[in-house]
C-alpha cells in the first residue's frame, strides 16, 4: 500500500464517521419519560418556535420507570412518607426536607392543573385522582414517633388537613380493609391526609408527548438507541443514534441536551465525557409488589397507606399499602420488596453496572460499599424471602389477606447515585441530582424517589439554569407566572396561599374539595439545620 492510501485509511479509522443526513434542533430530549416530557411541554409553552426533537429507545414512550406499573403513582408530597421527617441531632423531629418535597408537588398540581386548561393534558380522571395520603404505625417507638412527626408538621400549614388517631374504631373508618381481624390490642397509630392523590405518571407522559407532536417543530423517534455523543465545534452536541429495526444509523445536532434516560442517563453522561459526570457512580435497585384487582377487596380499601422502613433499608423502600387507578381500574399493590439486577433499566443490560464503572468512580463506590453494609444487608435479606414471607408482611397491613387474590409484580429498576466526597471518598445519594455541563449546552438527570411528582419544579430548575436571561425577561415572567400561579412564593410561609393553591388546583384536577385551614393560627418557623436545606434536592418518581 503506497503512503498516500495508508495515511487515508488511517484517518478513516481515527475520526468518527457521522451519519448520512445530520437534523439541526435547539433542543434534544434523550429519554421519553416524564423528565424529558415535562421539560418539553415547559419550553413550548415559554419559547414555542424552539425546534426539539424526542429520541426513545424503547417503541412507545413512559415505558420504563414512568409507566404507571413500575412506580407506586403517589403524589409524592411527604404527608405519609416517614423518610422524610428524620429525627434530629437534638432529638426532634426534622421537617425541611417534608417541607421541601410538599410544596414541589404543589408546583406540580398548578403545572398539571395549566395543562388541562390549555388542552395538553385531558380527563383529569384519566391520571390523578384523590387518594388519601396515610401513615400507618404500631408497637411504642414507632406510635411516640408518629405523634412526634404530627405535632412537628402542624407548624406548617402545607400539612394542616392532617388528622392523627390511636383510636381503632376511628382508624377502621379510614382504612376498614386494614383493620379487619386486627388485635384490638395492638398499641396502633395512623395519620390521614385527605388530600393525598394517586397519578398515573405513565398517562401524564404519554398525553404531554402526544400534545407535543402536534407541533410542526417536534419530532418523536421511537426505537432508537444513542450510540455516540461528541461535540460539535460551535459547542453544541452531535448525536448518533440507531433505528433498533432497520439497523439504519442517524443523527442530530443539537444546541441543548437534556439527558432524561432514567436508569440509562449515567451511562450516556460518561459518553458525552463531560468533566461533572466522573463525579458519578451508580447503585442499582429493583422492587417488587404484591398485586391483586379483586374488586371486592379493592372496594374496600381507599388510602395510601405508608409504614416504616426496615433498618438499612433505602428511603425508597418504605412499605405501603396503595390504592391505584392503572387501566382504568381500581386495585392495590403491596410493597415495595427490594430485588437485585445489574441492569440499570427494566428493559436494560446486566452489563449496565460495569459498564458504567470507570477509573473516576470506582473508588467512591467502593468506599460505599463498605460504608453501607446496612443497606447491603437489608438487601440480602429481601432477596431470601420467599413467598410465604412476602405474603405475612402483607398481612401486618392487611390480615384478612388470601393468598389467591394476590399476584407478584416486577417493577422498574431504580439507580441510587454514588457521588465522590472529598472526606469520606464515597457517599451514597438518597434523591436526585440534576448534572450540567459547565457551559450550560447539557443536562442530565439522575437519581431516583420522588422523582415524577417534582418533574415541573426540577424542570423548572433547568430553565432557570439554562435559560437565565430569558427566565429574567418580562415575558418569561408573565407566563411562569400564569402557569404555576405561586410562582416565587413560599407557601409554607403564607396559609392563605396554601388555601388559595389548593382550592384552584383541586376545582380544575377535579379533586375532593381541600380541608379549610385555620387562618388564625400563626406558622410557627421549623427549626432546622439551614445549611441541610440549602444542599437538599427535591426530586425526580420514580420512587417505588
Amino acid at each position: 500500500m503506497n503512503t498516500a492510501l495508508f495515511g487515508l485509511a488511517l484517518s478513516m479509522t481515527l475520526v468518527p464517521v457521522h451519519a448520512a443526513e445530520t437534523k439541526k434542533v435547539d433542543v434534544l430530549l434523550v429519554g421519553g419519560g416524564i423528565m424529558s416530557a415535562t421539560l418539553g411541554v415547559w419550553l413550548n409553552e415559554l419559547e414555542p418556535d424552539l425546534t426539539m426533537e424526542m429520541v426513545e429507545r424503547l417503541d412507545g414512550v413512559a415505558q420504563e420507570s414512568s409507566n404507571g406499573w413500575n412506580n407506586a403513582g403517589t403524589g409524592h408530597s411527604a404527608l405519609a412518607e416517614s423518610n422524610y421527617t428524620p429525627y434530629g441531632k437534638d432529638g426532634k423531629i426534622e421537617i425541611t426536607k417534608a417541607i421541601e418535597i410538599n410544596e414541589a408537588f404543589q408546583v406540580t398540581r398548578q403545572f398539571l392543573a395549566w395543562q388541562v386548561k390549555s388542552g395538553v393534558l385531558k380527563n383529569p380522571h384519566s391520571f390523578i385522582n384523590s387518594t388519601p395520603h396515610m401513615s400507618f404505625m404500631w408497637g411504642d417507638d414507632n406510635v411516640k414517633f408518629l405523634k412526634a412527626r404530627y405535632e412537628a408538621l402542624q407548624t406548617s400549614p402545607l400539612f394542616r388537613g392532617m388528622q392523627y388517631s390511636e383510636d381503632q374504631a376511628q382508624i377502621k373508618q379510614w382504612v376498614p380493609l386494614m383493620m379487619e381481624g386486627r388485635d384490638p390490642n395492638q398499641k396502633i397509630a395512623a395519620t390521614w391526609s385527605p388530600i393525598g392523590t394517586d397519578v398515573n405518571w405513565g398517562e401524564v407522559t404519554r398525553q404531554y408527548v402526544a400534545a407535543l407532536q402536534t407541533k410542526p417543530n417536534f419530532s418523536l423517534k421511537l426505537g432508537s438507541e444513542v450510540e455516540e455523543i461528541t461535540r460539535n465545534k460551535d459547542g453544541g452536541w452531535h448525536v448518533e443514534y440507531k433505528n433498533l429495526k432497520d439497523g439504519t444509523t442517524h443523527g442530530t445536532d443539537a444546541k441543548f441536551v437534556f439527558i432524561g434516560a432514567g436508569g440509562g442517563a449515567l451511562k450516556l453522561l460518561q459518553k458525552a465525557d463531560i468533566p461533572e459526570a466522573r463525579e458519578y457512580g451508580g447503585f442499582p435497585v429493583g422492587g417488587s409488589f404484591l398485586v391483586t384487582d379483586n374488586q371486592d377487596i379493592a372496594l374496600q380499601h381507599m388510602a395510601k397507606a405508608y409504614g416504616i422502613a426496615s433498618t438499612g433499608a433505602p428511603p425508597m423502600s418504605v412499605p405501603h399499602l396503595d390504592t391505584r387507578v392503572l387501566d382504568g381500574k381500581r386495585m392495590i399493590l403491596f410493597g415495595p420488596f427490594a430485588t437485585f439486577s445489574t441492569k440499570f433499566l427494566k428493559q436494560g443490560s446486566y452489563l449496565d453496572l460495569l459498564s458504567t464503572t470507570t477509573t473516576h468512580n470506582v473508588w467512591p463506590m467502593t468506599k460505599v460499599g463498605v460504608e453501607q453494609y446496612p443497606l447491603i444487608e437489608y438487601l440480602a435479606g429481601q432477596l431470601m424471602m420467599s413467598d410465604d414471607d412476602r405474603f405475612n408482611a402483607l398481612k401486618e397491613y392487611f390480615p384478612h389477606a388470601k393468598k389467591e387474590d394476590w399476584r407478584l409484580w416486577q417493577a422498574g429498576q431504580r439507580v441510587q447515585i454514588i457521588k465522590r466526597d472529598a472526606e469520606k471518598g464515597g457517599v451514597l445519594k438518597l434523591g436526585t441530582e440534576v448534572v450540567y455541563a459547565q457551559d450550560g449546552t447539557m443536562a442530565g438527570l439522575l437519581g431516583a424517589s420522588p422523582g415524577a411528582s417534582t418533574a415541573a419544579p426540577i424542570m423548572m430548575g433547568v430553565l432557570e439554569k439554562i435559560y437565565k436571561d430569558k427566565v429574567a425577561t418580562p415575558a418569561w415572567q408573565e407566563k411562569l407566572h400564569q402557569i404555576v400561579p405561586s410562582y416565587g412564593t413560599k407557601l409554607n410561609d403564607s396559609p392563605a396561599a396554601v388555601q388559595k393553591e389548593w382550592n384552584y388546583t383541586a376545582e380544575v384536577l377535579q379533586l375532593n374539595t381541600p380541608p379549610v385551614i385555620d387562618q388564625t393560627v400563626t406558622v410557627q418557623p421549623a427549626a432546622q439545620d439551614k445549611a441541610k436545606a440549602k444542599e437538599s434536592n427535591p426530586a425526580a418518581d420514580m420512587a417505588l
